[in-house]
């Protein structure tokens, strides 16, 4: 799979981001979309071959398969990745939209078109949030999904067409616990920076309101 264009998008969206932003731009890019491309994508490769029940009733290992592992941890991982970042793409058409205005009226309009103020920032507050909503939404699927963040080794299945209680083993258990517990980190990392960077920039724009008040009341 090719990720020249979240890499491509992540670089874009670094050019209007803030200090913080940067920050999560880096942690995604480095810890994320390059231990998925380099690591983790290898790990899951073949992890239905390797999945084996101790009985070869046809059909009981493909539907035991099926029930622990409804989505790929891996895919699912994907999936995450493209998600949260898509909201970026916000920032991006709003930019765009200012140079295509600026280009139609054939005059400046403002005064730095990446500039995060006005209807702008509100653009990059909401992308923020949605960036938020999704992390923490992809957090609680995978734990819904697979009853917690654990991967054991071995796990005991009754569904039919298998005859009786059967006992199938996940390969490299404790690699793929260990991708998934840095999976978890990283996504937590990257809430408590939307949410620092979105604290600051309320924040910032309740005191730049609240000094353009005082200043009128003093005029």
């Amino acid at each position: 799979m090719s990720w020249a264009f979240l890499r491509d998008l992540l670089s874009g969206v670094n050019k209007y981001s803030t200090g913080t932003g940067r920050i999560w731009v880096a942690v995604v890019f480095m810890f994320r979309l390059l231990v998925y491309v380099v690591a983790a994508e290898n790990i899951w490769k073949h992890e239905h071959d390797e999945f084996e029940c101790n009985i070869k009733q046809p059909g009981c290992e493909n539907v035991c398969f099926d029930h622990f592992f409804p989505v790929s941890h891996i895919r699912l991982w994907a999936l995450q990745l493209i998600m949260v970042s898509t909201p970026s793409l916000l920032v991006v058409f709003h930019v765009a939209y200012r140079e295509n205005r600026e280009k139609h009226h054939n005059q400046k309009l403002y005064k730095n078109t990446g500039k995060i103020d006005g209807g702008l920032l509100c653009t990059y507050l909401i992308s923020l949030i949605l960036k938020t909503g999704l992390e923490v939404a992809f957090l609680v699927l995978f734990y819904k999904l697979y009853n917690g963040f654990k991967i054991p080794r071995l796990v005991k299945c009754d569904i039919k067409p298998c005859p009786n209680t059967v006992d199938c083993y996940i390969s490299k258990p404790t690699e793929k616990m260990i991708f998934l517990y840095f999976l978890v980190a990283t996504s937590c990392l990257c809430i408590i920076l939307n949410i620092s960077e979105l604290s600051y920039l309320i924040f910032k724009y309740s005191i730049k309101c609240y000094l353009k008040r005082h200043m009128k009341k003093q005029q």
